[in-house]
């Protein structure tokens, strides 16, 4: 038998994300009598972890919170800590590559690893600190909460625009090629353009997307999905030569 004051230390040991064996062998406590105090004690709060203070590299933040708008989620440990998911197509074997650099940048340490689904790779990363560096986690889908970036958040993207527009285009966006005929000369010919499109429920989302193409000088317009305006279109020549320059196709 063990008094409550043992059992709450070697739960707390097991909160800091030590292994049931490690805890073992530190206490002499069996495992399966650690296992079923974690079902009968009441949890004890995690503690409070450092503040990990700004992103290493604020070229490569700007980006990794435009793919983590669009394709990217937060999820708590069962034990501590939290796995920053960024989801990936099979399809652009380049956009994995910068989306792990891109995590190692900002957090460098930290370890990142793939997670095999079909058709995607969710690129993941375990650290205590995921939701300080990307405040807009919270509960439920983006497009029904409020998606407001904090200032020094506003001061990376005021800094480093380009990035974060490709981080967006990357996660939820593409390049095309549109088409259409016209008459010439009696002559129905065709003729191709490049465009941009990026789409998203979240009004915020796109509302941010929008904002710092107009601070870069793109000019967009909105196209609705039957009666919500879910589409950013990119579609004039400069501005599309502007995207091309500082984005390009996925790859």
């Amino acid at each position: 038998m063990y008094d409550v004051s043992t059992r709450k230390r070697a739960l707390a040991l097991v909160a800091q994300g030590r292994s049931l064996n490690s805890v073992s062998r530190e206490t002499g406590i069996s495992r399966s009598a650690i296992r079923s105090w974690q079902g009968r004690l009441v949890p004890l709060p995690r503690p409070a972890p450092q503040d990990p203070g700004p992103p290493a590299d604020d070229r490569a933040y700007a980006y990794l919170l435009g793919l983590y708008l669009g394709d990217g989620c937060i999820s708590a440990h069962p034990r501590t800590g939290y796995y920053l998911r960024i989801v990936c197509a099979d399809a652009w074997p380049g956009l994995l590559q910068e989306c792990r650099a891109a995590i190692v940048a900002v957090r460098p340490g930290v370890s990142v690893y793939d997670s095999q689904k079909q058709g995607c790779v969710a690129v993941t990363s375990y650290s205590q600190h995921w939701p300080r560096i990307f405040p807009q986690h919270g509960p439920g889908k983006k497009h029904n909460r409020r998606i407001v970036l904090e200032p020094w958040q506003q001061q990376i993207v005021d800094a480093h625009p380009w990035d974060f527009i490709r981080g967006l285009i990357h996660s939820d966006g593409c390049r095309i090629t549109n088409w259409t005929t016209k008459i010439v000369g009696g002559v129905r010919k065709r003729y191709e353009y490049p465009r941009y499109f990026f789409a998203n429920k979240s009004d915020d989302i796109r509302k941010l997307f929008a904002d710092t193409l107009d601070k870069v000088g793109v000019e967009w317009t909105t196209l609705a999905r039957g009666s919500d305006p879910f589409n950013i279109s990119v579609a004039r020549k400069a501005s599309v030569a502007l995207m091309d320059a500082h984005v390009g196709p996925k790859y």
